[in-house]
C-alpha cells in the first residue's frame, strides 16, 4: 500500500523504441520484392492464348498456310489443263482462281505472322483484317464459280461422242438433227487425252475449288468471330442491365 510505483512513461518509451529497431532490422534482412514473374500472366490469358493456338501455331495461320498450298494446286492443274489445248476457254481452266486465293493466302500470311492480335490496337491492322475478310469472301465466290464451269463441262464430256479429224478432236452431242452443236480441241491428235486426262482434271478441280471454297467459307467466319465475338451483344447487354439493377436495389 505505502510502497512507490515507478512512472511508466520510461518503460513506454524504451518498448517503443525497441519495437522501431526490431522493425529496421526486419526490413534491412527481407528481400526486395520481386514482383510479377516474367511471362507468367493470369490463367485466364493463358488459357486464351492457348485457344487460339493449335499445335504451337495460331488457328488462322493454319488456315492461310491451307489456302496457300490449295491455291498453288488449283493454279498448277488449271495450267496442266490449258496446256491439252489451246482452244479451251479460260473458264475451263481455273488457273485464275488459284491465283486469287493464293493472293488472299500471301495477305494473310503476312497479317497474322507479323503482329496478330484479336482486338485492333491499330487503324492499320484493322484495315488488314478487313481486306482479308473480304478476299477471302471473293475467294469463296471465285471457287464456287470453278465448281460450277468444271461440273458443267464434266456433265457435257460424258454424253460427248469424240473422233479425231485434221489434228483436231471433234466431239458433239449423240443426236440425229444434223445442227448438232459440235465442240472442237484444237491440237489433239488424241481424243483420249480430251476424254481421260481432261475429264480427270476437271474432276479434280472441282474436289480442289470445294475444299478451298470450304477454307476460304472457314476463315471468313474465323475473322468475323474474333472481331465480332459478341455480335449478339443486345441479349447480353439487358441480362448484364438486369443484373445490375438488382444489385443496386438490394
Amino acid at each position: 500500500m505505502g510502497e512507490d510505483r515507478q512512472p511508466r512513461g520510461p518503460r513506454r518509451q524504451g518498448g517503443a523504441a525497441a519495437a522501431d529497431a526490431a522493425a529496421d532490422t526486419a526490413a534491412a534482412a527481407a528481400p526486395d520484392d520481386p514482383g510479377p514473374k516474367p511471362g507468367a500472366g493470369a490463367p485466364k490469358e493463358r488459357g486464351e492464348e492457348a485457344a487460339r493456338t493449335c499445335c504451337g501455331c495460331r488457328f488462322p495461320l493454319l488456315l492461310a498456310l491451307l489456302q496457300l498450298a490449295l491455291g498453288i494446286a488449283v493454279t498448277v492443274v488449271g495450267f496442266l489443263m490449258a496446256s491439252v489445248s489451246p482452244s479451251l476457254l479460260v473458264r475451263d481452266t481455273p488457273f485464275w482462281a488459284g491465283i486469287i486465293v493464293c493472293l488472299v493466302a500471301y495477305l494473310g500470311l503476312f497479317m497474322l505472322c507479323v503482329s496478330y492480335q484479336v482486338d485492333e490496337r491499330t487503324c492499320i491492322q484493322f484495315a488488314m483484317k478487313l481486306l482479308y475478310f473480304l478476299l477471302s469472301a471473293v475467294g469463296l465466290t471465285v471457287c464456287v464459280l470453278a465448281v460450277a464451269f468444271a461440273a458443267h463441262h464434266y456433265s457435257q464430256l460424258t454424253q460427248l461422242t469424240c473422233g479425231t479429224a485434221l489434228d483436231a478432236c471433234h466431239c458433239k452431242l449423240p443426236s440425229m438433227e444434223p445442227l448438232s452443236r459440235t465442240f472442237v480441241y484444237r491440237d489433239v491428235t488424241d481424243c483420249t487425252s480430251i476424254t481421260g486426262t481432261f475429264k480427270l482434271f476437271l474432276l479434280i478441280q472441282m474436289i480442289l475449288n470445294l475444299v478451298c471454297g470450304l477454307v476460304c467459307l472457314l476463315a471468313c467466319f474465323v475473322m468475323w468471330k474474333h472481331r465480332y465475338q459478341v455480335f449478339y451483344v443486345g441479349v447480353r447487354m439487358c441480362s448484364l442491365t438486369a443484373s445490375e439493377g438488382q444489385q443496386q436495389k438490394v
